[in-house]
């Protein structure tokens, strides 16, 4: 009887070539590391002898075995399917962990290393639990992450787990969750809007060019607010009659947004984009660190969201308006038979993420204290963001605000977390990717509702 192992199954000899090259970037990595932390020339040549070695045979001896017929390759097969993710995972978990090991200077210690256990430990929990909950799996994942963050700062950083910070992190959170109240509903109806930025940066510096031209600042911020909104409604119609180019036409739009709002406080001005004055005590009070509401010390723009994300959360799911915000992204065919209109969902959906995005940027006049054009720029990806890892889909009709909150905490533990350790902004840039790819992924497994009906 012929010996299946000794048979060259079809395309072994790619699958070969493959593996050699694998192994062959592995050890030049390995050399180029060496050489990075001075090591003696004997050290690298052994080292990278051995990464050659152990690669070539890890990819000999289970990889491709894996991909052909040997006896036990189905159940290799059958393991990796039913663990893919927790493999997954785990990779990226240790790739991240080596980075920042070869990166930050004393980074790895005893902490570090209980600290990578307990985000494998939710890596595994999150992978074989969750999949036992279907209707809000992506808010369990997102909260064990957030618990798993939360820990590991706690045990890696001094004062990580204080009220200050806390405190901290919650007023930057807020910021950001308002600004992905419009992000998230206009995701449901399947849109995108990428004016969120812009209108944010010129509300910051409007506020304050009508308040210094006499304007009562509580009038100045309604006018803002409204300006906002309207700006949002003529998106909606533009986006509404150009949907095969509405990123398009929300990022133009915000272009002009931006720079019409510097043309007009420039007038008269040496500055382009920036505008100083005072800021009324009312609004440093809302979003400042040492403002109270009603004599307790947190700031009021916390209690905003609070409330603001409590209405969101019970109106989508208890309210015709929202009911049939969600028919609507699930099948606009199917809606417009039932008489839902989508003109007016659109529009109205793009009015209240422009009079949010303003009034996110009149808070953050009151953090700041002055006008800035530029102070949204950062809310374009971070909207975004949240909104992806909180487990709204960007196809409309699945998700909803309260998942977009537990994304938003997810994103303010990270970067606290990525500060505390000292890591530069393209690094936190890069973790961020990290952790939104595998999100994207995972909840893009599952089909789509339309698909199903």
């Amino acid at each position: 009887m012929t010996d299946v192992r000794n048979q060259a199954p079809a395309g072994s000899l790619p699958a070969r070539i493959i593996g050699l090259l694998i192994a062959v970037v592995l050890t030049i990595a390995s050399v180029g590391l060496g050489l990075y932390e001075n090591l003696p020339a004997q050290q690298v040549i052994l080292y990278s002898a051995a990464t050659l070695a152990l690669s070539a045979w890890i990819w000999r001896f289970y990889v491709i075995q894996f991909a052909s017929g040997v006896e036990g390759a189905g159940e290799l097969r059958n393991a990796w399917r039913k663990y893919r993710s927790g493999i997954l995972g785990f990779l990226v978990l240790c790739g991240v962990f080596f980075l920042l090991s070869v990166t930050i200077d004393g980074f790895f210690n005893v902490w570090t290393v209980i600290s990578a256990l307990i985000l494998l430990l939710i890596i595994i929990l999150t992978m074989s639990v969750g999949r036992f909950m279907a209707e809000n799996r992506s808010a369990f994942i997102g909260l064990m992450v957030l618990a798993g963050l939360f820990s590991v700062g706690s045990m890696n950083i001094d004062g990580f787990s204080s009220a200050t910070n806390i405190k901290s992190m919650l007023l930057f959170a807020s910021f950001l969750g308002l600004a992905s109240i419009g992000q998230t509903l206009v995701a449901l109806l399947g849109g995108l809007d990428l004016s969120i930025p812009y209108v944010i940066g010129a509300a910051n510096v409007g506020l304050l060019y009508l308040t210094g031209l006499g304007v009562p600042p509580w009038i100045a911020f309604l006018l803002i607010m409204l300006a906002g909104g309207l700006l949002g409604v003529v998106n909606g119609f533009l986006s509404l009659r150009l949907q095969g180019q509405a990123l398009i036409v929300t990022l133009g739009a915000g272009f002009v947004i931006s720079g019409g709002t510097q043309i007009v406080t420039s007038i008269g001005s040496e500055y382009s984009g920036n505008v100083f004055g005072t800021v009324p005590d009312w609004l440093t009070n809302l979003s400042s660190m040492a403002g109270s509401t009603f004599g307790l010390p947190f700031p009021p723009v916390i209690a905003i969201w609070a409330v603001a994300a409590l209405i969101l959360i019970v109106g989508l799911r208890h309210t015709v308006y929202g009911r049939f915000l969600y028919a609507l992204g699930v099948n606009r065919t199917s809606a417009e038979r039932l008489f839902i209109s989508e003109r007016g969902y659109w529009v109205s959906i793009f009015g209240l993420s422009g009079m949010f995005s303003a009034f996110t940027g009149c808070l953050l006049l009151g953090w700041s204290g002055g006008g800035f054009i530029g102070v949204g720029s950062q809310y374009l990806f971070m909207t975004l963001a949240a909104v992806v890892v909180g487990g709204t889909s960007l196809l409309g009709g699945v998700g909803g605000y309260g998942f977009t909150v537990i994304g938003v905490l997810v994103l303010q533990v990270l970067t606290s977390f990525l500060v505390g350790i000292g890591l530069k902004f393209e690094w936190q840039q890069f973790i961020f990717g990290m952790l939104i790819l595998p999100m994207v992924a995972l909840y893009a497994r599952s089909p789509h509702i339309r698909t199903q009906i």
